[in-house]
């Protein structure tokens, strides 16, 4: 049987190979009965599947691993879904690629963390590179694998540092246009701006989030941000302006109040930083979707972004 990816499946193909457990659920049926709903995905696409007549001891398959499963393609409400025919957990002895089942973001992380802290190493203001540096800290080590979100923009390994080195880029030509805004207030939001979806998710070390944390059900990363922002700026003994400023950005990068910031952007950096974010976001989601789908034909709804996105025959 030939092996294809998530994203060259379609309506009555069948498939049979290795993919990795993005999330499952046990539940019960009309009738009562157990079963298991899965998404499974390779570093291409996402497919749902449901195990039915599940064993009601046993837990759900635990999410981030990896199965070798053999069914057939089927359409549901609009959407391709695996019928299982058959399942189960990979072996050390499977002659599995991780790097097929992982999407991973396309640099290495130790070279994105360097641009970072080069970036940081050039401010000239002494806050704002403690700052900074303090925010670094807090992150650790789970920054060079973290994912920026679960479902929308850079949903990938590495994807935070992804998503920063990117929005570093268009901060700097963003300032060749603009040479009046402030330099390191700019790219210090850059850094710091989505360092709290650290605590907001709950991520393996493929990327893979399986759930928000009680953080970020009950407070979201802006929120953790500005609190974690304040213990640095405690710790390090830095009050004023700068500090104001830059907990302004946090705040109010997401524009307004139904996507969270609770303060629209008020001074030229933080409006800046806001659509800085929104267009590396908006340009990785569209490009995770032409990706997915053939040239000259439309993918299915972005939800994120509230329409379809057509491939281009260019």
């Amino acid at each position: 049987m030939e092996n294809y990816t998530v994203c060259q499946l379609q309506k009555d193909m069948r498939f049979e190979g290795f993919l990795l457990i993005r999330s499952a659920e046990k539940r019960k049926d009309s009738k009562g009965n157990d079963y298991v709903d899965m998404n499974l995905t390779d570093r291409t696409g996402e497919i749902n599947c449901k195990i039915w007549n599940w064993d009601p001891e046993a837990e759900a398959p635990e999410a981030g691993t990896t199965i070798k499963v053999r069914g057939l393609i089927q359409e549901y409400n609009g959407r391709l879904q695996l019928r299982v025919e058959k399942w189960r957990p990979a072996t050390d002895e499977d002659p599995v690629d991780m790097n097929s089942l992982v999407p991973c973001a396309p640099r290495k992380p130790e070279d994105m963390m360097q641009e970072i802290r080069e970036t940081i190493s050039s401010f000239e203001n002494e806050d704002l590179r403690k700052l900074t540096e303090g925010m670094l800290e807090i992150a650790g080590d789970r920054l060079s694998w973290f994912p920026a979100a679960q479902r929308m923009h850079h949903a990938e390994r590495s994807g935070l540092l992804h998503h920063t080195t990117d929005m570093l880029k268009l901060a700097r030509d963003l300032l060749e246009v603009y040479p009046w805004l402030n330099r390191d207030l700019l790219l210090a939001g850059v850094i710091i701006h989505d360092l709290g979806k650290i605590e907001e998710m709950k991520s393996d070390r493929t990327g893979n989030v399986t759930d928000y944390t009680r953080d970020g059900q009950l407070l979201g990363h802006l929120v953790r941000g500005i609190t974690n922002l304040n213990r640095v700026a405690e710790k390090k003994g830095v009050t004023g302006e700068m500090l104001v400023l830059l907990e302004h950005m946090l705040l109010s990068h997401h524009g307004e109040s139904e996507y969270g910031s609770p303060k629209p952007p008020m001074f030229p950096e933080a409006e800046a930083l806001h659509w800085i974010d929104i267009l590396d976001a908006r340009m990785n989601t569209i490009k995770t979707a032409t990706d997915k789908t053939p040239p000259g034909a439309f993918s299915e709804k972005i939800y994120s972004l509230d329409r379809r996105i057509y491939h281009p025959l260019y």
